[in-house]
């Protein structure tokens, strides 16, 4: 049934989706901080170290996918 419906094709496809999804968020918002642009209507502080942070877990987990697929 797996085969199938190719569910871990599907799966690692996704990893890497929302892998490299964080990656591209979290590097536009960095970029975006580094020109001082600040979205609008938004309220609190920009934490550079979350973004990182976020940004490595986001290359770990699209790493993981696409090795998946391959």
């Amino acid at each position: 049934m797996v085969d199938f419906l190719g569910l871990d094709t599907l799966l690692a496809q996704m990893m890497a989706a929302i892998g490299l999804a964080m990656v591209a968020g979290n590097g536009f918002a960095m970029w975006k901080h580094s020109r001082g642009e600040t979205p609008k209507g938004v309220e609190g502080a920009y934490r550079p170290g979350r973004a990182r942070f976020l940004l490595v877990v986001g290359l770990v987990i699209g790493i993981w996918g696409l090795a998946g697929l391959v």
